[in-house]
């Protein structure tokens, strides 16, 4: 059965307590170095975010089927998995943001967890818990809480769409 290409969940706008948004967030503060030695991905998502100053408790803010919005370069540094699989393990559904590290990008599509990039998403008018609404094919972003088109990310590649509806890179080799 196909995955679906509309995505419909709850944000998490990853902000500082100014109400900023948290540029250059790297894959230590996302996933950190002391925590490497778990191996089982569903005892990751404990630690997501657990050296990000404000958010050291998000494993207790999200739920299964949240859509995660960062700012510029997220996912900095180093090639760790665990900065994606922690987020998988928690049930993030997709990560919008302006930009991403170039490393962490691709380990999230070989993953088969949808990054996309929407330049303006921190500037939009986005609250936490706001619903939204995500389709991977056009792009399109809509605010279904104040029922509010936003600006459109980039749609996924093909080439992501197929890694997405597979699972994962390793899944999709197996079609090939």
């Amino acid at each position: 059965m196909a995955k679906q290409t509309i995505l419909k969940g709850r944000v998490i706008v990853i902000k500082d307590k100014n109400g900023q948004a948290i540029d250059d967030i790297d894959t230590d503060m996302i996933f950190h170095n002391r925590h490497l030695h778990i191996t089982e991905i569903n005892e990751m998502g404990q630690f997501a975010f657990g050296n990000l100053e404000g958010w050291t408790d998000f494993s207790k803010r999200v739920k299964s089927s949240d859509i995660l919005v960062v700012g510029k370069n997220f996912g900095a540094g180093s090639s760790r998995q665990q900065a994606v699989d922690c987020f998988s393990a928690l049930g993030i559904i997709a990560i919008i943001g302006e930009s991403f590290g170039a490393i962490y990008k691709r380990n999230a599509i070989n993953s088969g967890l949808p990054l996309m990039i929407a330049d303006s998403i921190m500037s939009d008018d986005l609250e936490i818990d706001d619903q939204i609404e995500v389709n991977l094919e056009t792009g399109e972003i809509v605010n279904s809480s104040k029922n509010k088109p936003l600006k459109p990310g980039s749609p996924l590649s093909k080439v992501q769409l197929d890694i997405y509806q597979a699972g994962s890179m390793f899944e999709y080799g197996k079609t090939l």
